[in-house]
Parts: structure tokens; C-alpha cells; sequence
């Protein structure tokens, strides 16, 4: 009896092998030719797009016209070291024009004031050399206030007379062109004759002086728009009457 064991076969049962191939089999098999063509297509295109979005960021005009254009056209594809060098670079032209044009200025806080309008009005009128005897000094010095607070400068009352020396050598200074200016600049000068008998003089002398006891003329008082005393020569002593000490006067107390 022989050994061999016999395996059962299905009836009906098809191979592999033994398979033939139909339409179908044929048009699958195109499809899946197709799908892969395709797709290399896509990669081809893909590595074709990032050569020229390097070379348009680079500025090579070198690059694929159709892909360059596509690229340009399309910001979403456009690479963001490409997007980030244009916007830095087209900063300093349009900020430089802005600062040729003044824009600087124009920024500036509307209703701005400058702390003290002397500074662009014109220079206050400053007196002759002597003092006049005759003049009311009360209305010089009220006329010499509201300028003041018109314009910002300090009130310069100067009390002297015309037989008194240091008041001659102080006239000298005032007409110097460096005194005068700062004088014009920053002060309204009134000058008051103490020298002789008027009584309304010596009244506004005691005003603005008020210490009493013997005065050294020229007597000097500083007095702001508001009408304060900043300052009495009669308190703290004349500075020389030269023109560097009575300039440095006028400095120190101009502001």
C-alpha cells in the first residue's frame, strides 16, 4: 500500500499562478501607473517651486519665469526670510522722506508753549544813560509789569541818581552791545531817580525795598511778572559794575 498522503483540492479553487489576467486587472494596473506619474510630477514640481522661491529671495533673476511669477503672486508661498529682508529694507525709504520733510516737527504735542514767550518776541526797549527826575515812576514800573506778564521777562527796577558815580559806571555797562542784548532779551528795565526830593519816588523805593536803613546806589531789584521780589541789591550787596559781574548778574537772575 503506498505512503503517500493526498491532499484535498477544493473544486473550483484558482491559483495565483493559475489566474489570467482580465480587462480589469489591465485598467487597474494603468490607473496605478498613472497615480504614480502623477505624483512624481508633484514632487518635480514642488522641488522646481522651492528653487525659484530661494532664487526670488535671493533677487536672482535667473529664476523659472512661470515659477517666479507664481511665487510673487502667491505671498502664502513666498518664504518669510524673503518677506521679513523686504519689509526691513523698504523701512529706511520711507522714514528718510518723513524726516527730510520736517514730520519730526509736525509730531510734536499740539498746544506745546515754550516756558517763557521772551524768548520770540522782540527785545524790550532799553533806557538811556541818567535818570529822569520828572518821570511817575509809579506808572513806569505798573507799565513795566504788565508787560511782563505779557511777554515773560523780569522787571529790572533800577534806583539811582544822576550825581552818583557807581549809577554812572553802571549807565556805562548797560550800553555795552553784549549788556544791552541780554537786557533787551530778558528784562524791562525802569529806572527811578531816588537823588532829589520826590517823595513818590522814595515811596516806591521803600516798596520794593523794604529793609530801610541807608541805601547804596545804584540800587538793583529783581521783580518777577507776578510782581515778586526775587532779588534786592540793597540785601545782598552790588555786584561789580563791570561788564562780566553785572553780566553774570542779569544771567542769574533772567530765568
Amino acid at each position: 500500500m503506498s505512503s503517500r498522503v493526498f491532499r484535498p483540492v477544493r473544486v473550483g479553487r484558482r491559483t495565483p499562478s493559475s489566474r489570467s489576467a482580465g480587462p480589469g486587472d489591465a485598467a487597474a494596473a494603468g490607473r496605478r501607473g498613472g497615480g504614480r506619474r502623477r505624483a512624481d510630477r508633484r514632487v518635480r514640481t514642488r522641488h522646481a517651486v522651492r528653487r525659484s522661491r530661494r532664487a526670488v529671495g535671493r533677487g536672482n533673476d535667473r529664476a523659472d519665469p512661470a515659477l517666479r511669477d507664481r511665487v510673487r503672486h502667491r505671498p502664502h508661498e513666498a518664504s518669510t526670510t524673503a518677506s521679513a529682508s523686504a519689509s526691513v529694507s523698504a523701512a529706511p525709504r520711507t522714514s528718510v522722506p518723513a524726516a527730510r520733510n520736517g514730520s519730526a516737527a509736525a509730531t510734536a504735542t499740539p498746544g506745546a508753549k515754550p516756558s517763557r514767550d521772551s524768548a520770540t518776541a522782540a527785545p524790550a526797549a532799553v533806557p538811556g544813560p541818567g535818570y529822569d527826575a520828572s518821570a511817575d515812576a509809579r506808572k513806569q514800573i505798573d507799565a513795566a509789569l504788565r508787560a511782563a506778564k505779557a511777554d515773560g521777562r523780569m522787571v529790572l527796577i533800577d534806583f539811582g541818581a544822576n550825581w552818583c558815580g557807581n549809577c554812572k559806571a553802571a549807565d556805562k555797562v548797560f550800553a555795552q552791545p553784549r549788556t544791552a542784548a541780554t537786557l533787551g532779551a530778558s528784562y524791562h528795565l525802569v529806572k527811578v531817580d531816588i537823588g532829589g526830593n520826590d517823595s513818590a519816588n522814595s515811596a516806591q523805593l521803600r516798596k520794593y525795598s523794604p529793609s530801610g536803613g541807608t541805601y547804596t546806589m545804584p540800587v538793583l531789584v529783581v521783580v518777577s511778572p507776578t510782581g515778586t521780589i526775587r532779588t534786592d541789591t540793597h540785601v545782598t550787596g552790588n555786584p561789580s559794575l563791570t561788564p562780566d559781574g553785572i553780566d553774570s548778574f542779569l544771567r542769574e537772575w533772567a530765568s
